[in-house]
């Protein structure tokens, strides 16, 4: 992650959220260009919904398999989250997969994981797909490949009554922060405790928590001073928090979330790549993200292994 049910704090609990329909807009030329794309990819499209041009990239091993086993950290709402009946993960990120795989021939079995856990499960044979909010990094690009779908950045919350105000990892020497573990979060929180400490300042304390919810958790008790996660996740707890949490600064570290593919799938990224692109050209990639309320994370030009540090 850039890279989630609480049951401690009942003001935490995730909701389902209204499905928000999509209007068309815009000139009429500009909808007839719209309408003549939107048609020109259903035509590829079967009636078993079947998008050819990316089943066929499908390598033949994994057609067979049929069902794509898809891991996600479901305690990062709005993007991965466990549903009101208990067990099956919903979200942003869900609800992509479960629109994604059968344009490629296969279904899609979203599977809650602890979010470390994924991509050396995908690496081991575990898992067959991580969707999890993952920033695609030069780093985490050298163990899986990443068809890059969304943008988002990170941001810090606080407590809305007496918490402290930051403006940006600069201005958190001294505090302590709560991270999920694996995170890109953890990773710049621990960075920036160490330029603290070489510019004479105070060190970070980073609170390092096996999921997004514990880390939450910790900021409400008020263990922590600050939580730090991905910009859509932040702005969800505040807004569920009914006014107990607030954004602290500006959103940061913009990159892409990408969708994890063992480099052991040949061209099964491709696959994901056109999948993903007709999504984007019939309107449903928009009609989900602003489902969950994330439109504004929109990447209607994804690509694989876009990452730039």
């Amino acid at each position: 992650m850039l890279n989630r049910t609480f049951r401690s704090a009942p003001w935490l609990a995730a909701i389902s959220v209204s499905v928000i329909a999509l209007a068309a807009c815009g000139s009429s030329s500009s909808s007839s260009s719209s309408s003549s794309s939107s048609s020109s990819a259903t035509a590829a499209t079967s009636a078993a919904g079947v998008y050819a041009p990316a089943a066929a990239l499908v390598p033949a091993a994994i057609k067979t398999k049929g069902t794509q086993i898809v891991a996600a950290d479901a305690t990062y709402a709005p993007n991965e989250f466990i549903g009101p009946d208990g067990h099956t993960v919903i979200g942003m990120d869900a609800d992509l997969a479960h629109a994604l795989f059968p344009l490629l021939g296969l279904q899609a079995n979203v599977v809650n994981a602890t979010f470390d856990t994924i991509i050396p499960g995908l690496t081991s044979g575990k898992f067959d797909i991580g969707m999890s909010s993952f920033t695609d990094t030069k780093a985490r690009e050298a163990q899986v490949n990443f068809v890059d779908y969304f943008t988002a950045g990170e941001s810090f919350f606080a407590v809305a009554s007496g918490g402290p105000t930051v403006t940006g990892l600069a201005s958190i020497c001294g505090l302590t922060v709560a991270v999920e573990s694996g995170t890109t979060e953890q990773t710049d929180a621990q960075t920036q405790s160490k330029t603290c400490t070489s510019q004479g300042k105070k060190a970070v304390t980073v609170l390092v928590f096996p999921d997004q919810n514990s880390a939450n958790l910790a900021l409400a008790s008020g263990r922590a001073q600050l939580g730090f996660a991905d910009s859509p996740v932040a702005a969800y707890q505040v807004q569920q928090s009914h006014g107990k949490f607030k954004l602290d600064g500006s959103s940061i570290e913009n990159a892409p979330y990408g969708i994890a593919v063992p480099k052991s799938s040949g061209t099964l990224d491709k696959a994901i790549l056109l999948g993903l692109e007709h999504l984007v050209s019939t309107g449903q990639y928009t009609a989900i993200l602003k489902k969950w309320g994330v439109q504004s994370g929109a990447d209607n030009s994804p690509a694989i292994n876009g990452a730039t540090s």
